[in-house]
């Protein structure tokens, strides 16, 4: 049985993280038996050591940086962290289940998102600071600390304001506009490969739905991404569902 550690939040359901929805998608989507482990912020790195999870990378001090999603495999002992360690370790263990990447295309994806986060960078500026207010107390406080160390200035003076406002928004959807022309490559079907969707769809699609959760559906923000490119980014959550039980 895996075990699947997420972070929780104030939202119905819990799950919000764009990074945990890539793994949970993938989860989902293989058809893997397995559970959820809720760990606030603050307990990551204690949950990590204990369990045998490797860190992810290091802070500015040096010091080691542990991150989830992660996993714990009891059937091979195997635990991991990272959404793309976690995808090919899922692929190569569990090779009877739908693939994550079909056949000669895992480097194509693996570009394929670094060119997506790339494009979208302008999302952080507009999402982070409102993602705060959504987590429970000791996940927020965290979150708040690390961005506000990220970013060099409080959360609250991150968000672009008038005119700056609206020409950073305006740089958002031009990187959407992007991604869509790719997806329109494919002329069938709402994932990037056509009717099957792949690892590099369940990322595309948490981000997507990340906005969703963290703007809630009601705001401005995510009416105006809905509405981009023929309701596309709404389309792909859509077909996502059937993959996003949270167990």
């Amino acid at each position: 049985m895996i075990t699947f550690y997420d972070i929780p939040s104030a939202l119905p359901g819990n799950a919000w993280s764009p990074n945990t929805w890539k793994t949970r998608y993938s989860l989902n989507y293989k058809e893997i038996p397995y559970k959820t482990e809720w760990v606030e912020y603050p307990d990551i790195e204690s949950l990590c050591k204990k369990v045998g999870i490797p860190p992810t990378s290091k802070k500015k001090n040096g010091a080691d940086h542990y991150t989830l999603p992660a996993i714990h495999d009891s059937s091979t002992g195997i635990a991991l962290a990272e959404s793309k360690l976690i995808a090919e370790y899922l692929e190569k263990t569990y090779p009877n289940t739908p693939k994550l990447f079909p056949l000669g295309t895992e480097a194509l994806q693996h570009a394929f998102l670094d060119a997506y986060s790339a494009t979208l960078s302008a999302y952080w500026q507009f999402i982070l600071p409102v993602t705060t207010t959504r987590l429970n107390p000791p996940s927020e406080e965290y979150f708040t600390r690390t961005r506000t160390e990220l970013f060099g200035k409080p959360l609250k003076d991150v968000p672009p304001t008038g005119e700056e406002r609206v020409v950073e928004w305006k740089k958002l959807q031009d990187g959407f506009a992007v991604v869509n022309k790719w997806y329109e490559k494919n002329g069938r079907g709402p994932f990037i490969m056509g009717d099957t969707p792949s690892f590099a769809d369940f990322v595309v699609g948490a981000f997507t739905l990340f906005g969703k959760l963290i703007f809630t559906e009601d705001s401005e923000e995510w009416k105006d991404i809905a509405s981009w490119n023929e309701g596309r980014w709404v389309k792909l959550v859509d077909s996502l569902e059937k993959y996003a039980q949270i167990v």
